[in-house]
């Protein structure tokens, strides 16, 4: 079933993506995951690694890397449990017009977070000051299955108390739509590679289409 794709007033709750979305992150996030490699000893991601590590979770990235090496398996996912992201979140690049946008959609309605990160979902919040206008941050650890598992988007629908066909989830990638499809909840893309039927250059396009006009707070 196709969801329905609500607009203006219609809008109760925009769901985001984080990486890709809000931040141009693979830098950052190709840096991190290089950083847990070197530790264990093993090649940097090749170019296959650099792309999923922007899509998938830290979980599901050992499990395509180590799918047939259990002993290196199990010790990425100690490395990278207790590795430190601080030094990597100046490699992120906020999206342009990041702010402001976020403090416009934040006056029409609740916005959540629904991203693959793990424990890094409130270090991203907190270093970029996302708490001011995302009052839902979710993220791998707070639900049994990441994306393209809905459980997510589900999620921060039941938190904010929304029903599905009154929201928005923005991502950037198949597995976003995946999720999207799952939960149906309707689906904007960023870019050309997030599978949307609507898409959009940067999230600063989103308030012209959504219909939302800033309201005062």
């Amino acid at each position: 079933m196709k969801a329905v794709f609500p607009t203006g007033d219609a809008v109760r709750l925009i769901i985001l993506d984080c990486d890709g979305v809000l931040f141009d992150s693979r830098d950052a996030n190709v840096a991190f995951y290089d950083s847990v490699l070197d530790e264990l000893g093993v090649e940097p991601l090749d170019a296959i690694g650099r792309d999923l590590c922007h899509r998938l979770s830290g979980p599901q990235l050992w499990d395509h890397l180590f799918a047939t090496n259990a002993e290196l398996h199990a010790r990425a996912r100690k490395v990278a449990s207790r590795a430190d992201y601080e030094p990597f979140y100046p490699l992120m690049r906020p999206v342009l017009d990041l702010e402001s946008t976020l403090a416009h959609l934040s006056s029409h309605c609740p916005l959540a977070l629904a991203t693959n990160r793990g424990r890094t979902v409130e270090g991203v919040a907190r270093h970029f000051r996302l708490d001011r206008f995302v009052t839902i941050r979710l993220g791998i650890l707070d639900v049994e299955r990441p994306k393209p598992a809905p459980d997510l988007l589900l999620a921060c629908l039941a938190r904010a108390r929304i029903p599905a066909e009154a929201a928005v989830f923005v991502g950037d990638t198949l597995v976003d739509r995946d999720a999207a499809l799952a939960a149906q909840v309707a689906y904007v893309g960023v870019g050309p590679e997030s599978g949307a039927e609507r898409t959009i250059e940067g999230l600063r396009a989103l308030p012209d289409l959504l219909e939302l006009s800033r309201k005062t707070l």
